[in-house]
């Protein structure tokens, strides 16, 4: 990519997508499209293509998805597997057909095996049985790998694929009932006065990644990596909620007592990926557990509060 490279970002106001942009802005690029939800649905093929045909990006990074946590994947799997669906087909094949010259997907570690070992390889997609609490939007996202290889293998088209682990920064969503587990722990602690509440028994063992770290990967995978397989973006390295509980309650100064309803699952009992593909490539994760979540506390009281 050049530095006036047209680059569309789909889903440049989330999360991810919007620590990509602040990416790509850091390195002079100067011709960023933002693709956000106020000016296109991607949900919408028609509208894609239209869009497609105005804006002519270049490269294109697919940071658009329909996202929750737990209790969001579980109690939403219809609009999980349909929305993931149609916006991932509908950019990938827009992508296709407009001649974009290099298309990065970006998935979940969830895409994995509830037992799958760990650390889990590459390899051990569709080894096993999904987790059954986000089984439909894991199953967009092995559906995106593949139409990603097959759009290569059939048209050679330059289509890239990324599976971060747990991801939390700037821009995360700390709604209690949509949030993934780290955010959630934010706010609940943040709030709390005397007790906090958690699911499960904190035995679980969790992956966390900053999203800055994230972004600098699809950066240098964008750059330096052009092949089918998917590759794995992470630590290496996991935690158990309980740790993370305790480093959050920490970081926000909560002194309250912490008590775990064990009557709410687990989820599945380890994740932790193998990254020695991406650490190939010269990448390794800058910012640790304790100072992101410092960083993120300090977003979340300056611009949610």
């Amino acid at each position: 990519m050049k530095s006036d490279s047209k680059i569309l970002v789909a889903g440049a106001s989330g999360m991810v997508g919007s620590a990509v942009v602040k990416n790509l802005e850091s390195k002079g690029h100067t011709n960023i499209i933002k693709g956000t939800r106020d000016n296109v649905n991607f949900i919408n093929q028609d509208e894609t293509e239209r869009y497609f045909c105005s804006e002519k990006p270049e490269y294109v990074f697919l940071a658009a998805a329909k996202v929750g946590g737990i209790l969001g994947n579980k109690n939403h799997k219809a609009e999980m597997i349909y929305q993931n669906l149609m916006i991932q087909n509908n950019i990938i094949h827009s992508s296709y057909l407009h001649g974009v010259k290099k298309l990065l997907f970006l998935g979940s570690s969830c895409i994995y095996p509830k037992f799958a070992e760990t650390p889990i390889k590459e390899s051990a997609l569709l080894s096993g049985y999904l987790e059954s609490t986000n089984d439909a939007y894991a199953t967009a996202k092995i559906a995106g790998i593949k139409m990603c290889q097959s759009y290569r293998e059939q048209y050679g088209f330059a289509a890239i694929s990324l599976m971060p682990c747990n991801l939390y920064g700037p821009n995360d969503n700390f709604d209690l009932e949509t949030s993934h587990v780290l955010p959630a722990m934010i706010a609940k602690f943040h709030n709390a006065k005397d007790s906090v509440t958690l699911w499960g028994d904190g035995s679980a063992m969790r992956e966390f990644l900053h999203v800055d770290d994230l972004a600098e990967a699809c950066y240098v995978c964008m750059q330096n990596y052009d092949e089918a397989g998917h590759i794995n973006v992470g630590t290496g390295e996991d935690v158990t909620i309980k740790e993370l509980a305790e480093t959050i309650a920490s970081v926000v100064d909560f002194i309250g007592d912490i008590e775990w309803d064990t009557t709410k699952p687990n989820g599945t009992l380890r994740k932790v990926m193998n990254v020695d593909r991406i650490k190939a490539l010269g990448w390794e994760p800058q910012i640790n557990l304790h100072n992101g979540i410092s960083k993120t506390y300090k977003w979340y009281k300056e611009n949610l509060l």
